[in-house]
């Protein structure tokens, strides 16, 4: 994740600097509030990543750094039917691989960690996805959110996946103040009920993608918009 690229509100940047980081949290009350209408907003959505396995959720997540879940699942259209299990991935080989996602950012570098993963799931897991966030952050490609999102959609693991959508929506709107995913993933455990941390890295996600995007937010349409502007005063979008 390149937090470099993820900003604030553009008009509101210089001033929030100048703003103290515990005047930037959202209110207990209100925080409620958000949640409640972010979960009636977008309660029941998941995953825009196509799959029909585990291994397959687990390459489709790895694909999908630095790419668009549309472009991945146009990807993984070509490549699952044939190529849906780790031994069939090392049999197809690197160079094959490579051609086959080359449409994919970063492919090179993503053909040879999927390699190396399917090797290690097939000589340390049986060709299993693991269940345990340490194991899946030994396989190559794969970092603390994919490792996230793998134990909340396969195994209903309560976690929450700190992508570029929720770290810059949470942050936006006061969930979180932190200035590295790990942060905000500890921020938003601590502001967000736990039976909701999977649920919620959703709604996040969707509203980053749907309503609250990165250069000109639409406010206007924004479910949470009155609750957003108690943190970004007269600077916030809309106003």
């Amino acid at each position: 994740m390149r937090v470099a690229q993820l900003v604030l509100f553009p008009i509101a940047h210089s001033v929030k600097n100048n703003i103290n980081e515990e005047n930037m949290k959202i209110s207990d009350s209100n925080k409620i509030k958000v949640l409640r209408l972010l979960k009636e907003e977008y309660s029941g959505t998941t995953t825009a990543l196509h799959y029909n396995n585990h291994f397959e959720l687990l390459i489709a997540v790895i694909l999908s750094a630095q790419c668009t879940d549309e472009r991945v699942n146009i990807i993984t259209a070509r490549l699952f039917p044939k190529y849906n299990h780790p031994k069939k991935i090392i049999a197809l080989g690197q160079p094959a691989l490579e051609k086959a996602i080359h449409d994919c950012g970063l492919f090179r570098t993503k053909a040879k960690n999927i390699i190396l993963t399917c090797e290690l799931l097939c000589e340390k897991h049986s060709g299993i996805v693991p269940a345990e966030i340490n194991e899946l952050m030994e396989l190559p490609g794969v970092g603390r959110k994919t490792a996230n999102v793998v134990l909340s959609q396969l195994y209903n693991i309560p976690a929450i996946a700190v992508d570029t959508h929720v770290f810059r929506v949470s942050r936006r709107i006061g969930l979180a103040t932190g200035d590295t995913p790990l942060i905000v993933e500890n921020e938003l455990m601590t502001a967000i009920p736990k039976a909701d941390w999977s649920d919620a890295h959703h709604w996040l996600i969707w509203h980053g993608r749907k309503v609250c995007k990165a250069r000109k937010p639409e406010c206007d349409k924004c479910v949470i918009a009155d609750y957003c502007c108690e943190i970004n005063s007269a600077d916030c979008y809309g106003t």
